[in-house]
């Protein structure tokens, strides 16, 4: 990845969404040659010069301190996962080493053997581990059952849901927002490229997208990042029809880049006596 392209167009992504009226500024005509905000409105908004930034923007976070990131941030208003890739961009293009992550980046452990085990022993709940690539590492048979179009025919394994989402004609079948669904995997992956900028197999991935779907590479384009923690995703399902399952994301401390997803029915509702149907399937199909 090119990391001054990625720090630049991020911020100017960023710059470009925010109006005048949204930081309190007055507006002066109805002429602006570019969208959103001026750099020199940034810089004012941030208390540096306009040179400054316009380095910043280029590309250039050598050398910027910590308080010069929180200043951004607040200026162009970002988010929580925002704020992080900020200062993730800002700790490649400032870390003495970064010879040595080009060439290896951050090592990704296999599965350990213990955290399979967890997974397949989780009942009543759809779980599964995967990796920044969104490659399917774990999964137990509620999940499987979950996903059914994901394991059709013969997937190349490990399954990666990325590929499924934006190649797989069934993911707009299964997600019944496609479009948010979709919005927040692309984010995750942009968040971890951010994390490690030199992950070759995650880059691999996003070009291989990139070539092979124009959704894909209009919500790349965009610059968006997520933090996959918990929310709630709606399914049409192929069996049980409509389910709105709540999900929680956990970070495998030990295992870096790894994370535990599960996916749940409220207790007493209709999406429980369905995931309870869907769960004898799945064990009646191992």
């Amino acid at each position: 990845m090119d990391h001054r392209a990625e720090v630049s167009e991020f911020l100017s992504t960023r710059r470009a969404r925010l109006q005048p009226s949204d930081i309190g500024l007055p507006a002066v005509g109805n002429r602006r040659r570019v969208p959103g905000l001026r750099r020199e409105e940034v810089a004012m908004l941030a208390g540096i010069s306009a040179d400054y930034y316009t380095r910043l923007e280029r590309g250039n976070l050598s050398g910027v301190s910590d308080g010069v990131l929180e200043a951004l941030a607040t200026a162009l208003r970002l988010d929580d996962a925002e704020r992080s890739h900020l200062d993730d961009l800002a700790r490649f293009a400032n870390t003495a080493s970064t010879r040595r992550i080009r060439e290896e980046g951050i090592p990704q452990g296999a599965l350990r053997p213990g955290i399979a085990r967890i997974v397949d022993a989780l009942s009543g709940v759809a779980g599964f581990v995967m990796n920044d690539k969104h490659d399917l590492l774990a999964i137990n048979s509620l999940g499987r059952a979950l996903f059914p179009p994901v394991f059709a025919g013969e997937p190349q394994e490990p399954v990666n849901l990325a590929r499924f989402m934006f190649l797989d004609p069934a993911a707009h079948e299964l997600f019944r927002d496609w479009e948010e669904a979709a919005g927040m995997l692309v984010g995750n992956l942009r968040t971890a490229a951010g994390r490690n900028p030199y992950d070759t197999e995650l880059h691999q991935l996003v070009g291989e997208l990139s070539a092979r779907s124009g959704e894909f590479s209009r919500l790349w384009a965009a610059h968006d990042v997520r933090i996959h923690r918990t929310g709630v995703k709606v399914f049409n399902h192929p069996v049980v029809g409509e389910l709105t399952l709540a999900y929680e994301v956990l970070a495998i401390a030990a295992d870096h880049g790894l994370a535990l997803t599960v996916y749940m029915a409220r207790p007493g509702s209709v999406e429980e006596e369905s995931m309870a149907l869907l769960a004898d399937r799945g064990e009646a199909a191992r």
